[in-house]
């Protein structure tokens, strides 16, 4: 069951600078252009642990929810909400008990990595806001560890505690944020870890810019209603066990 909510997040702005499409130069050596260094570029990583490549999977529909180009694991008493620019899926949110990941497909050069440069976008984005950031290796690599500035429903400052982690696969690159208690308190993120390891991307052949997003689609017995609906005689799919509502949230879930 699909439902519609305006996105709320302060931190929308900062989560977005990932978003962003390259110049297109295709530099990847360190030079000088206008004066300025090029930033250098290197390799994707080995993923031994994952997140996984369609083409390295032999059924990647199997425990895991079809998204078009995302297969996202289905673990019992997950909610997958989607997230939605323009006409589009972009994003898939799964949330577990008090939190959150949100899982977000992008386009990436052949043979060069992107997530190092994301993370000084995303760092300088959130510091021009006045928030703060930390980068650590932590679990799932590189990430940045984020206090972003929000505005609470009282109308006082207050922030907001996030996890911004990456990895680059094959001409694609794979973001997650992390909110809730798994961005609190890290040591209780496992489950959402693992999930965001055990994701399949499927960037397809076609041509695409780097930093386009990787377009989602709805599973095929999903089923749109307004938010704050509910079905008191819900019919069971293959989507539903232990699913919980599918639905369409905010790009951060607030921490309060």
């Amino acid at each position: 069951m699909f439902g519609r909510r305006k996105k709320s997040s302060a931190a929308e702005d900062a989560a977005g600078e990932a978003e962003q499409v390259v110049d297109g130069t295709g530099n990847d050596e360190e030079g000088v252009a206008g004066g300025e260094p090029q930033r250098v570029r290197l390799e994707p990583e080995p993923r031994p642990d994952g997140p996984w490549d369609v083409s390295e999977v032999r059924d990647p529909g199997e425990g895991r929810v079809d998204l078009g180009g995302l297969f996202v694991p289905g673990v019992e008493g997950m909610e997958l909400r989607v997230e939605v620019a323009g006409d589009a899926i972009v994003a898939a949110t799964v949330v577990l008990q008090d939190s959150a990941v949100q899982l977000q497909g992008f386009a990436a050069p052949k043979r060069e990595g992107i997530w190092g440069e994301v993370r000084e976008e995303i760092a300088s984005g959130i510091t021009q806001q006045g928030g703060v950031i930390d980068e650590v290796e932590g679990p799932l690599g590189w990430e940045l560890r984020a206090q972003v500035p929000v505005q609470l429903p009282d109308g006082t400052g207050g922030f907001q505690v996030v996890r911004f982690v990456g990895v680059d696969g094959p001409r694609w690159f794979l973001r997650g944020v992390i909110s809730g208690q798994g961005a609190v308190q890290p040591g209780a993120a496992g489950l959402l870890e693992q999930i965001f390891r055990d994701t399949v991307v499927v960037r397809g052949d076609g041509p695409m810019a780097p930093r386009d997003p990787i377009v989602l689609k709805l599973p095929d017995d999903a089923q749109m209603v307004p938010e704050g609906v509910q079905q008191e005689d819900q019919e069971t799919s293959r989507f539903s066990g232990g699913m919980g509502q599918l639905a369409r949230g905010p790009e951060i879930t607030e921490v309060r």
